[in-house]
């Protein structure tokens, strides 16, 4: 019987036979506690069947009343594996829009544009929907464009963020002829839009890693906007996915980094800044700026180890218990890919509690994304959450292993240590109780025909449970573009093609940490190599490896500190290295002519 009015009431909306509200819960039939649910959030299509993604999802709370409809708008993407075209590719629905009346279980309305404008060559991506004026408005990012006088130089794409309007959440929408922010000369990607109101003002927020975040205000209509109030307020090569929340009287900047589509590897993630101002200048909690080369950003939400890898793009809704959740999509680790098409990547949507601790937002207590029975929203008046956040704090060195921990006292290595492909002695030397190592031009990826291996410094890792810890320093100057990818690197190492790898990496003209995983080998047309980030670089940088062990499986995660007492938690990697694996160091990535230093490495048992 669900699955006959699950179709009944796809077909009747889509047919415009009966309003959304009329297919809402009665007040009387729910109960005073909202029910619970587990990710990923169900997504159901006129047939009964689910839809498989959700990315770069939005939620829309829909006008008051005795009932409160809700509105999921995703970026264009297949439904399911199994829908494929007269030449058997995916079919691409254009914004996919859904309805609930709970916030877990959506019903698909429709594809918000049957058909593209013929200015948009590439995607719809990214949808953002407000109210205003008496209408709701769609923001999109068109991912490709023909826009003849935009100057944009060829093959660039020419991206832009267009806008559509509609009397109702569910459409019909008229696409305006104009982009809201048109290409540019340079071909910076104009992607993601985000808007807010402040006293009357429009800002729209977008950008991505080619070109970094922008903020423009808006015109009267919401149609266009001000070329000449454009402020950037985050660095290029590190954030993408703006949303802005605004909590205890700041704004507190959203942005999602690393890649969000990289299958079983992806490390996208979640971070945060604050301002006082809605155009910034936006701050972490370390008091690091995001438009700092030494890019800033508190993590929000990353990957915890379970079946979900890089959560990211997010929306934040409140409940009407007042309590905020964090919508998101996320990549199940066992079945990343569409049916055949290692290119598509599954993205289902998931919620989680979002908690505030001194300030900051955080998912779930700091516990990430969920993958078992939650405590539901409360997604109606009357109703109430049984969620109550319980936070974590990050693990702490226990018993200090001597046998394995080295200061780097002397003038010489320590006999613990072992080369894998010894350097030349002039490369590297011990003095001032450090070790200073010359950056290799060279890398770890023996899947890469011809590439060349850089040397690695390795040890034992302890059985068991462990924390490896060091300090980090180089001399590249900050800010100054290119050394790609230079880099200094503690490891948790098997062999040249499966490791885990936290490090003090150059992106362009940025300093970011990375916590990477490589593996191998791997099935056709997966990818080797993925990577995350994680807190802000310093004069002086600390990462610390947690690895955990149960089942068999090492649970491996970073933290990252630019004073050695406040860390920012990063990704946990799941990976098997097995009895032999090694602690290491490597200094690597980039062109020569720099030099790391590693200050001393410490192995600890974890308390």
């Amino acid at each position: 019987m669900t699955r006959l009015r699950a179709a009944l009431s796809g077909v009747l909306l889509l047919a415009g036979l009966v309003s959304v509200s009329a297919l809402a819960t009665p007040a009387s039939a729910r109960s005073a506690t909202a029910p619970p649910y587990r990710n990923p959030m169900s997504l159901i299509l006129p047939s009964g069947a689910h839809a498989e993604s959700c990315a770069d999802p939005f939620v829309l709370r829909g006008p008051a009343g005795a009932v409160t409809n809700w509105y999921l708008y995703c970026t264009s993407d297949p439904l399911t594996s199994s829908e494929r075209d007269a030449h058997g590719n995916p079919v691409i629905h254009n914004v996919p829009t859904y309805h609930s009346v709970d916030l877990t279980h959506w019903h698909y309305v429709g594809d918000a544009f049957r058909t593209k404008p013929s200015w948009i060559t590439g995607g719809m991506w990214a949808p953002d929907v407000v109210h205003h004026n008496g209408l709701y408005y769609l923001y999109f990012t068109a991912s490709s464009t023909n826009i003849s006088g935009s100057n944009c130089p060829p093959g660039a794409g020419c991206s832009a963020i267009g806008v559509a309007t509609s009397t109702s959440p569910v459409g019909p929408w008229q696409v305006r002829d104009t982009p809201v922010v048109p290409p540019d000369a340079v071909g910076h990607w104009k992607f993601d839009p985000e808007v807010i109101f402040v006293h009357g003002t429009g800002y729209l927020y977008y950008g991505s890693y080619f070109g970094g975040i922008f903020a423009r205000t808006l015109s009267a209509d919401g149609l266009s906007s001000d070329a000449s109030s454009e402020k950037q307020i985050a660095i290029d090569n590190r954030y993408e996915g703006t949303f802005i929340v605004r909590h205890g009287g700041w704004y507190y900047f959203m942005g999602s980094a690393s890649n969000c589509c990289n299958g079983p590897l992806s490390g996208y993630a979640v971070f945060s800044a604050r301002s006082r101002s809605p155009l910034g200048p936006f701050v972490d909690r370390d008091g690091v700026p995001i438009l700092a080369s030494r890019v800033g950003g508190t993590p929000v939400l990353t990957q915890n180890g379970n079946r979900w890898v890089g959560p990211g793009h997010n929306a934040v809704v409140t409940d009407y218990s007042g309590q905020q959740w964090i919508v998101y999509h996320a990549i199940p680790q066992d079945d990343p890919y569409f049916a055949g098409q290692t290119a598509i990547n599954h993205r289902p949507v998931l919620i989680d509690p979002l908690d505030w601790r001194d300030g900051w937002p955080t998912t779930r207590g700091g516990r990430g994304p969920s993958d078992q029975l939650m405590p539901g929203p409360a997604a109606q008046p009357g109703e109430t959450t049984a969620y109550r956040p319980h936070f974590v704090s990050a693990p702490q060195p226990g018993a200090e292993i001597a046998r394995l921990s080295d200061d780097f006292n002397g003038t010489s290595l320590s006999s613990r240590w072992t080369w894998v492909r010894p350097p030349d002695p002039s490369a590297y030397s011990v003095s001032g109780g450090a070790l200073h190592w010359q950056i290799q031009d060279a890398d770890l990826h023996p899947e890469t025909p011809g590439s060349a291996l850089a040397s690695v410094l390795t040890e034992p890792a302890p059985p068991g449970d462990y924390m490896v810890e060091t300090r980090y320093s180089n001399d590249e100057p900050a800010g100054v573009c290119c050394y790609n990818y230079a880099q200094g690197a503690l490891l948790a190492y098997k062999d040249d093609g499966n490791y885990v790898k936290l490090d003090v990496f150059s992106n362009f003209e940025t300093r970011q940490t990375e916590f990477a995983k490589e593996v191998t080998p791997v099935p056709t047309g997966y990818p080797h190599y993925g990577n995350g980030v994680g807190g802000p670089v310093g004069d002086w940088t600390w990462l610390r490896i947690v690895r955990h062990v149960a089942a068999g499986t090492g649970y491996y995660t970073a933290y990252t500190s630019i004073d050695g007492t406040n860390w920012d938690r990063a990704q946990t990697w799941r990976h098997n290295l097995g009895a032999n694996e090694k602690i290491a160091l490597a200094s690597m990535g980039g062109p020569g002519g720099f030099t790391s230093t590693f200050d001393y490495v410490h192995v600890y048992r974890v308390k």
